[in-house]
């Protein structure tokens, strides 16, 4: 990695996505996914370096053994690397733990979905690993940027998918550090003005 990474960070949280369409990798098909497409529903974007590489399918197995949670919870996830379609179904046919995935795949060969997300490394021409919540409303609501050799937790990822999904839910109600359903909450009022 270069010792300057080159990457602008472009939608942040509380700014909604822009729409894209993208070549996807999708139950053993090649399809045109549109980022609009996915508003009315909670969407994950789960940006990875590349295919074949050694990190990344522990991630990516993880995340599929979660994804039908997501799914219950009324989220669709979608992986994001620069790598082709066919790369992505090349590696679904080759690797045991990429089989188990059924969420799609999205080919972003020119870096313009990763650069408006602001991983991409223009040096390197690849995807910092790079985790997005967005709403219904196709607004980020949470996000986090890790250096390629560190390696998310997908559970971690659900938990804030569940806080930020109770928080939109039950207006004026926040959620304390790692609260999971079931957890009390906070309603903030005039006596708890700067302590969010």
């Amino acid at each position: 990695m270069s010792e300057t990474p080159q990457y602008t960070c472009a939608v942040k949280v509380g700014e909604k996505i822009p729409d894209m369409t993208l070549k996807a990798y999708h139950k053993d098909d090649i399809v045109d996914i549109s980022l609009k497409e996915a508003q009315g529903k909670w969407l994950v974007l789960f940006f990875y370096p590349a295919d074949f590489t050694f990190v990344c399918p522990t991630e990516l197995e993880e995340m599929a053994g979660l994804y039908d949670s997501f799914v219950k919870e009324g989220a669709e996830v979608m992986s994001v690397s620069t790598d082709t379609h066919w790369v992505h179904k090349a590696w679904h046919d080759e690797s045991d733990a990429i089989k188990k995935i059924q969420f799609p795949m999205l080919a972003d060969p020119t870096g313009k979905l990763s650069r408006a997300f602001g991983v991409y490394i223009e040096d390197e021409g690849v995807a910092l690993r790079g985790s997005f919540l967005i709403d219904p409303k196709g607004v980020i609501q949470a996000m986090e940027v890790h250096a390629d050799g560190v390696g998310r937790s997908a559970k971690e990822l659900f938990r804030k998918f569940q806080a930020a999904k109770f928080v939109a839910e039950h207006g004026g109600q926040v959620c304390p550090a790692s609260w999971e359903p079931g957890d009390d909450t906070l309603k903030p009022g005039l006596d708890m003005v700067g302590k969010i």
